[in-house]
């Protein structure tokens, strides 16, 4: 049974105001020289960094980081709040209005990117220690088992190491390497060498390496 939709109001004030700080930083935006999808594209940009700094502020990570850029955000949108009441005259902007709007793109990115890849720290672990009840009584002591004569088990010998399909293409290229390094030091190149060179994993490395020889 589903239940019915109730309306909340905070949320719908929340929705009220959203729209109102979303229209007035596309104002701000408008009357600094961006025009179109430019315009619209600001307080979006603003708005995904107030979420983004909470959402970091929320996980108890960087806690400075995300206090910072929160309130950079913050004043983004409260400047744009109350830049639109009347204290500037948006038809004739001043030139350091322009300027911060013109340089919000940046600063919007460098936040966005500091908040999504600066890495958690994990709490530490305790060692896990075990606790012997002091009351429980030690166990008596029994006579020591006659250890019983075993033989010992033959050493199993290193698996041999698996064949790598290498192809004829990279064999000749390795093969002028090794020439052009024989010619250039005097001396036959090295399995780690040769993997430098060509940039191949460890095995296909040891495989091209046996077919030079």
């Amino acid at each position: 049974m589903r239940r019915p939709l109730k309306l909340d109001a905070v949320l719908v004030q929340a929705v009220i105001a959203a729209a109102l700080s979303f229209a007035h930083l596309h104002d701000v935006a408008q009357s600094a020289g961006q025009d179109g999808w430019k315009a619209w594209a600001y307080p979006v940009s603003v708005d995904l960094l107030l979420v983004a700094a909470w959402r970091r502020l929320r996980t108890g990570s960087a806690r400075a980081l995300a206090w910072c850029w929160f309130l950079i955000a913050l004043a983004a949108s409260l400047g744009a709040n109350v830049a639109t009441a009347g204290f500037l005259d948006l038809s004739d902007p001043p030139g350091w209005l322009r300027m911060l709007v013109a340089g919000w793109p940046a600063l919007a990115f460098l936040g966005g990117t500091l908040l999504a890849h600066t890495p958690s720290r994990a709490p530490a672990l305790a060692p896990e220690t075990e606790t012997v009840s002091e009351s429980d009584p030690e166990p008596a002591a029994g006579p020591e088992p006659v250890a019983e004569a075993v033989e010992p088990e033959p050493a199993a010998l290193p698996p041999a190491p698996a064949s790598v399909p290498v192809p004829a293409a990279l064999v000749e290229h390795a093969r002028k390497v090794a020439a052009e390094h024989q010619a250039r030091t005097g001396a036959a190149i090295d399995t780690p060498t040769l993997r430098s060179r060509l940039g191949v994993p460890p095995a296909m490395a040891d495989a091209i390496a046996a077919q030079l020889t």
